[in-house]
């Protein structure tokens, strides 16, 4: 009876379905393979971003509608301006082992970065005083790391078109006043010698005119 029992219950014992597809087919596998490439690429993108540029600015960023992040990114581009967003664990490398590693410490929490390859300060700052959610940190210009202060100040110099004009200015000036100078310097010589010459001409003259005949 007690075999009985037994076989009965293993007749009325749950086996659970086979699943139609293998689980090995359901199961997703991690490809760490194209994590570490997607990587070395973001990290690769941002040391050509970092190197091409004459102008590297460092934001941070609280919450700022897409709106209005679309609309300063279309307002920089017209300048050929252009922001870009990468984690600081890809940024914080490159940074370490290149001339911008002064901009290390700009690199805390949600950052993005403003880059050209010109410089037009002028018109960023423009920009960014209308979006108060962005914070100017500092600045890499022209190889020159400044503070937000510095960039600032930077602004506030006359362009390199108005400066190449004051120098070209200066230059003709002085050229002009050294032609002058030159001119006038034989104007007197010319004069000099003319005089010089009608009094030998006349001295000689007198001396013929009193020789007897």
């Amino acid at each position: 009876m007690h075999f009985e029992r037994q076989k009965l219950m293993a007749v009325t014992e749950y086996i659970a379905p086979k699943p139609a597809i293998p689980e090995r087919c359901i199961t997703p596998t991690i490809k760490t393979n194209e994590e570490d490439g997607y990587t070395k690429l973001l990290r690769r993108q941002a040391a050509e971003v970092l190197r091409d540029s004459k102008m590297i600015a460092v934001c941070q960023y609280n919450f700022t509608p897409s709106e209005e992040m679309l609309l300063m990114t279309h307002r920089l581009r017209k300048h050929n301006i252009h922001v870009k967003i990468f984690p600081n664990e890809i940024v914080k490398p490159y940074l370490s082992v290149s001339k911008y590693k002064n901009l290390l410490p700009l690199f805390v929490g949600h950052n993005i970065i403003i880059v050209s390859p010109e410089i037009k300060v002028k018109e960023m700052l423009r920009i960014l005083k209308k979006m108060p959610q962005i914070h100017l940190l500092g600045a890499c210009i022209d190889n020159t790391i400044l503070s937000k202060q510095g960039v600032v100040n930077y602004s506030n110099l006359p362009s390199m078109e108005i400066t190449r004009g004051q120098v070209v200015g200066t230059l003709s000036l002085m050229a002009s006043q050294t032609g002058a100078v030159l001119q006038r310097n034989s104007v007197h010589l010319t004069a000099l010698l003319d005089q010089y010459l009608k009094q030998q001409s006349g001295e000689a003259a007198e001396t013929d005119g009193g020789r007897p005949g």
